[in-house]
């Protein structure tokens, strides 16, 4: 074995290693922070239904227009909600994904968020 380092890893010392890690893991728990304290909106039928999700994936603002409650065509109001709350959550996904490819410069590390 090659001094302070291992076969094969080019003489990477242990130290550094264990360095980066650190640096990259207090990176992602700064990114993590950024990303739960971020909004994230989702809307339907133009604009009718309006949905905000915070960067933790929990509904925090709900609003409709009362234009498009219709007490004999309630299925296209839950449509409406359940497809602005889709479109903001993939957006709050979409960001945590984005942050984690520049984080990571493109590696592939499933299970990390």
């Amino acid at each position: 074995m090659a001094r302070g380092g291992f076969p094969g890893m080019g003489g990477m010392n242990i130290n550094n290693l264990m360095k980066q890690a650190q640096k990259m893991q207090e990176q992602m728990e700064k990114m993590q922070i950024e990303i739960e304290n971020k909004k994230f909106t989702g809307t339907a039928g133009g604009g009718a239904v309006k949905v905000v999700v915070s960067g933790k994936r929990q509904v925090v603002d709900v609003q409709i227009q009362p234009d498009v409650v219709d007490p004999d065509d309630v299925e296209m109001l839950q449509d409406l909600v359940l497809t602005a709350c889709n479109q903001a959550l993939q957006a709050a996904e979409e960001a945590t994904a984005n942050e984690m490819k520049k984080l990571t410069g493109g590696l592939n590390m499933p299970g990390m968020f």
